[in-house]
């Protein structure tokens, strides 16, 4: 089957461009209208002791599926409601502890109808999104997120895009306030996203630090020579320098042998070679933070210490690579 001839005055870039700055200027115009109910929506959200169900028909409803997984792994629990099975039982999902995000550009969505009655049956707040605010929809509800007028970026003037952008990124914005007002934390996201390349990234350094005898350590007075068997065996590329109070007082790295290297090297104590106050991480720490601290300072290995300053492990950038970090 043949391709259908390209428009002769079409430019991919030209006309993909224009997209971009039509749904620009979309978002622009949605950023200025914000105002208190926005501020409501928020903190009805916030007060709720139930769930958010979204709802939407079509590309609304599209819109929708993702604000409610946006909101429930941010720390706002929600749920999507597809109207029309709404009307045929699911309506029970909906709890009085609940409240209710409703999308709907035009806000005279038909099959919104059941879900908006049995809202107000039973006092169920219900938040909408919609360009109609002189609407059914945003008659009937609580708190109306007017989006303002803006052309779509379709060439017609038809298919949802524009529109879709503004209702999507008001989405974020409902979710990522609630994430502020809340103080949601990195390791409260790192706990709703355990798995894949996110949830290795949010992993702590205690989960992958060697500990015990695998901590390569060495005593200020000890000669180089035997420092540097404790480096090999250690596999770390490196050997900490305790007091004898355990206390990490230096480190010595491959780079520390090359810039003392010398006749004399070998019969050097370990406190004239290494390198005091070095880069330390602590068990707590999450992998990526870590990660950026080898990085910055261009080293492949990191003591873990605790709050008085004595090695309880140690992070080479291997054990990072295996678990997917970088």
């Amino acid at each position: 089957m043949s391709s259908p001839a390209a428009h002769p005055s079409a430019d991919d870039l030209t006309e993909a461009r224009r997209v971009l700055a039509v749904e620009a200027d979309g978002l622009a115009l949605l950023a200025a209208s914000l105002g208190q109910p926005f501020r409501d929506a928020v903190g009805l959200i916030d007060g709720a002791r139930g769930r958010v169900i979204v709802s939407g028909m079509g590309k609304s409803g599209l819109v929708g599926r993702k604000i409610a997984a946006t909101l429930s792994s941010t720390g706002t629990p929600a749920y999507f409601v597809h109207p029309a099975e709404a009307s045929h039982g699911d309506l029970g999902m909906i709890s009085p502890d609940d409240v209710v995000l409703c999308l709907s550009n035009s806000g005279e969505t038909q099959e919104l109808a059941d879900i908006i009655g049995y809202t107000r049956r039973h006092h169920i707040p219900v938040v909408s999104i919609t360009s109609g605010g002189e609407s059914t929809l945003a008659k009937a509800s609580d708190i109306t997120l007017v989006l303002p007028a803006a052309p779509e970026a379709c060439p017609l003037g038809l298919a949802p895009t524009t529109s879709t952008t503004m209702q999507l990124a008001l989405g974020d914005a409902l979710a990522v306030a609630l994430m502020a007002r809340r103080g949601f934390t990195a390791e409260e996201f790192k706990s709703f996203h355990p798995g894949g390349k996110l949830g290795n990234r949010l992993a702590y350094v205690g989960d992958l630090m060697h500990t015990g005898d695998e901590i390569p350590l060495t005593e200020p007075g000890e000669r180089m020579e035997r420092v540097i068997l404790t480096m090999t065996s250690g596999r770390f590329g490196c050997a900490g320098v305790v007091d004898s109070a355990g206390h990490l007082l230096g480190v010595i790295t491959d780079g520390d042998l090359r810039r003392k290297m010398g006749p004399s090297l070998l019969s050097l104590p370990a406190s004239e070679v290494m390198t005091r106050s070095p880069r330390v991480t602590r068990a707590g720490a999450l992998c990526a933070e870590a990660l950026y601290v080898m990085n910055a300072s261009a080293i492949t290995a990191l003591f873990v210490v605790d709050d008085a300053n004595r090695p309880v492990g140690i992070l080479h950038v291997h054990d990072l690579l295996r678990a997917g970090i970088v």
